[in-house]
Formats: C-alpha cells, structure tokens, sequence
C-alpha cells in the first residue's frame, strides 16, 4: 500500500526518495542536532524518556535503533537501559559520522555500535532484537509497510517495538498555532540554521502527510504486531507508538 508521505521527496521528483533522504542528512548533519533541540524547544528530550521508560521493565539486552541519525536516543536508551549491545543503523553515514564522535566521548564505544542500513531491507538474521526504537525517522520511510515487516521480522518473538514520531495536533488552538510554526518558523529556522532551506519545508510536509494515531496503529497491527498502542504527547505534537511481535 502507498502512503502519501512516500511520494514527498526533499529534492523533487527526480530519484529515489530514499537517495535524497540520504543526501538531505548528509548534508544537515553538522546543525542537526543544535536544530532538533531549537526546533522542539527542547521537549523532544522528555519524549525520548517516555519512549524508553515504557522499555524498562522488559530489560532488553540486543537493541536497534533504527533511523538512528547522530544517536541521541542510542545514547541514551544505551545509559538508560544498559542492554548488553546497541546498534544505531541509518542510510546517512554523515549522520552517524556525528554520532560516532558523540559515543566516543560518552565512553561507549563498546556498547553502541553504527551501522549503514536500508531499514526496507535489513541485513539481520531472523529474532536477532529484542527490542527496536525508531525516533522521528520512520516518517522518511520509503516503504512505510515493508520497514515495519523488516523490524517486525528481526525481533525476537515477544520482542518490543517503540515509536516517538512528530503529528500535526487535531484540536483548537495547538491545530492552528502548529500550522503556523511548521510552515513558517521551521523552514525559516532551519535555513538559517543548516543553509539547506529545502530539508526543512520538506520535514514539515511529511508531518502533515503521515499516517497518525488509530491508522498507524492499524499499519503497525498489519505488519504482524500486536499489542499495539498510541499515546499523544504535548497536546498532540508528538505520538509514542508501542507494540509486541
């Protein structure tokens, strides 16, 4: 099935969305993460505490963090968490060329590792995870349905999925004053910020387009997940997504 976010592309028509998806990363990964936390207003933080304290009790010892970007939230589901290993996979090695430095420094180069990875085609064995994060990255998705599969695929069976993705909030005044930010401040900031003014109006517009709440909760059930569950954050601006193989 085709959803309308897997026909945006940052750089036109002309090529694979996943190629210049790629391209787009490599080329804002120097600002991203000044960008990310200007752009969230810093909420984004306590998002990814939610995401990985609905983790804890599970104690999940092999992890993947798909879309993994500069690995924040690798970084901190790897303290949080403290799984026995972490790999953070991405198509963008400029992405994760920032995230290496960052383990680096944190000292735990032993426990995160980075690898390149088409998240519609993944190189792991069968029951290879036990759990798979996914923090705002699922949106740039080629094949929304067949990534799913792959992640549902390497998870170990009772194996745990979590989903933190941006949602355009459904309710007056957040629908409207959400409006506005994305189309204004966003594309704005984020020329200013990154000097790459077409990733940030493209970012804004696959927000809107994204299948949100009970139609991703059903997308997630047919991908072969059960137990799948959504919770609103922030008046709707973000969702946390979770679900059981």
């Amino acid at each position: 099935m085709n959803y309308p976010q897997e026909t945006i592309k940052p750089y036109g028509n002309d090529g694979k969305k996943s190629e210049q998806v790629e391209q787009m990363f490599n080329n804002i990964a120097p600002a991203y993460d000044r960008l990310n936390h200007t752009l969230s207003l810093g909420i984004d933080r306590s998002w990814r505490k939610k995401a990985i304290n609905w983790l804890r009790p599970f104690r999940p010892q092999q992890m993947m963090d798909v879309a993994t970007g500069t690995g924040d939230f690798a970084i901190l589901a790897c303290r949080s968490l403290q799984p026995q290993h972490l790999i953070g996979t991405d198509i963008s090695e400029g992405m994760m060329n920032v995230g290496r430095e960052k383990v680096k420094k944190e000292g735990l180069t032993g426990k995160i590792t980075f690898a390149r990875e088409d998240c519609t085609s993944l190189s792991f064995a069968e029951h290879t995870f036990d759990a798979i994060t996914v923090a705002f990255g699922i949106r740039n998705f080629e094949d929304l349905d067949r990534g799913l599969s792959e992640m549902c695929r390497v998870l170990t069976p009772g194996g745990h999925l979590v989903i933190l993705e941006l949602t355009t909030p459904d309710r007056f005044p957040m629908k409207q004053l959400f409006s506005i930010y994305s189309k204004v401040v966003i594309p704005v900031l984020g020329k200013m910020l990154s000097k790459d003014n077409k990733a940030y109006s493209y970012l804004p517009q696959t927000i809107k387009a994204f299948p949100q709440g009970e139609v991703m909760e059903g997308i997630i059930a047919r991908a072969g997940f059960s137990q799948v569950q959504f919770r609103r954050l922030t008046f709707g601006i973000c969702t946390l997504y979770t679900a059981t193989k």
